[in-house]
């Protein structure tokens, strides 16, 4: 089996929810504490043992691999002013991994968007990671995951409130081996009377290569777009797929209350 070497981090949303504040600013690039959220993103990945980042971004979104290049006037006039502890957190931030930069010039959906990273990844397993769902917990999420890949797809669950189910991706799930279950069936957004369960699909998963040939044989969503839920329960007719229930406290960035949530988090594990 190969070794996950590879993360997609599909970040090519428009952000509305917050605009006009990411009317220029990317959502990724909103801060928790003192990083952007697509930071602690791939500090989890690179922390997860992964060695290159494939971003799919659209065209309005430089900005984030502005944040990922090197800086070198930047540092230099942070050193002449005497703010070297800035100057080392700026530094290694170009050096975390190998980043590789793909465009999705149309938005046709999330598993559209995985797509354009095909040619980079190549025939390897590989980690996604949205731009919306950070993890506080001592040992990453995405490692969580890794360690339970043994060549066929693994995806994050978490528990969720009865109320919320219909903003989901919900499984059901068969056979558990403590934290991971094997997932007989996938439904997304389903009644919460009709749910086949209360574990909830977060935006993290591993995915071996059938995957792209599964997302485009998938049915295509209203509107015409490719998800990658449809492409997992296309994979799903001829393989297992397993869900991982994470450990940790997980905030949802895309929406208000869970940016500040984890600025208030993160902020009281830093002390200052």
């Amino acid at each position: 089996m190969k070794k996950v070497r590879k993360a997609v981090l599909p970040v090519a949303g428009m952000g509305t929810r917050f605009m006009p504040a990411t009317k220029v600013v990317p959502k990724e690039l909103l801060p928790i504490v003192d990083k952007p959220v697509i930071q602690y993103l791939v500090e989890e990945a690179v922390e997860s043992g992964i060695e290159e980042i494939i971003f799919v971004i659209s065209r309005d979104k430089e900005l984030i691999r502005q944040h990922f290049s090197h800086h070198p006037e930047l540092e230099e006039l942070l050193r002449g002013r005497n703010k070297h502890d800035i100057a080392d957190k700026i530094h290694p931030i170009h050096k975390l991994a190998k980043f590789t930069f793909v465009y999705q010039d149309e938005p046709l959906g999330d598993g559209h968007a995985i797509l354009q990273a095909e040619l980079a990844i190549g025939d390897e397993p590989f980690l996604v990671l949205f731009g919306d769902d950070i993890v506080k917990h001592s040992v990453p999420a995405a490692k969580q995951l890794l360690n339970q890949f043994k060549g066929e797809a693994v995806i994050a669950v978490e528990k969720v409130p009865k109320e919320s189910i219909s903003s989901y991706g919900i499984i059901a799930p068969g056979k558990q081996d403590g934290r991971l279950y094997r997932v007989t069936g996938m439904v997304e957004k389903p009644h919460p009377d009709k749910a086949p369960s209360d574990f909830g699909v977060i935006g993290k998963y591993v995915c071996p290569p059938a995957i792209f040939e599964a997302i485009r044989q998938g049915a295509a969503s209203k509107g015409g777009e490719l998800r990658l839920i449809d492409g997992l329960i296309k994979l799903s007719k001829t393989e297992d797929i397993w869900a991982y229930h994470i450990e940790g406290v997980r905030f949802d960035t895309g929406k208000a209350a869970g940016l500040i949530a984890a600025n208030n988090a993160y902020y009281e594990k830093k002390g200052s």
